[in-house]
């Protein structure tokens, strides 16, 4: 982590990025391929400080693709939101992810800003993600780590959220990551 990153940490905003893949990268198993995210993070300044288990649920919304694997991050940068997607898009498409206009398609690696503090805005990046709040495979992942953390726009903290999901409901931690963060 640069000095700058450790000298804003306690300053920064509580950032939350959630990770999901359900086709394989290179040889590497879910953990693996998840290790190798959190590390390339850390080479753009992006600090990962918490993060849950890997969680396993089946492709939404379609069960015929492969099963997913979810975690959410907690990280510090100094980066601004805008700048923050810009590294998740590129870093994304380092792994092969091809954005395409279809939505919910099988990818190498989805990463999402879910939330950026209590920053609320519309636009080509809207905070917090606008899908999150319903989605078990996240709600499940960000309860895990911040059940207190509250959606800025429901008021309603992550574990409530969890609680209340409509999609993905049969997400489940599968994994232990907690050995990540210390690398």
């Amino acid at each position: 982590m640069s000095k700058t990153v450790a000298a804003l940490s306690a300053n920064v905003p509580d950032i939350y990025i959630a990770y999901g893949a359900n086709l394989p990268h290179e040889y590497l198993n879910p953990l693996q391929a998840l290790e190798r995210v959190v590390k390339r993070l850390c080479l753009d300044d992006i600090k990962v400080t918490q993060i849950s288990s890997l969680w396993c649920s089946q492709a939404w919304p379609d069960p015929n693709y492969p099963p997913y694997h979810n975690a959410v991050m907690a990280v510090c940068t100094t980066l601004k939101p805008d700048d923050l997607l810009t590294q998740l898009h590129a870093l994304e498409a380092e792994t092969g992810r091809v954005r395409s206009e279809k939505s919910n398609l099988p990818r190498v690696l989805d990463l999402d800003l879910i939330a950026y503090g209590d920053r609320v805005r519309e636009g080509v990046l809207v905070l917090p993600h606008p899908r999150a709040h319903e989605r078990g495979f996240v709600m499940g992942p960000l309860a895990e780590i911040a059940p207190d953390w509250r959606h800025p726009v429901l008021g309603v903290s992550a574990r409530e959220l969890y609680a209340r999901v409509t999609v993905g409901t049969d997400a489940y931690p599968a994994e232990d990551t907690s050995a990540l963060l210390s690398l």
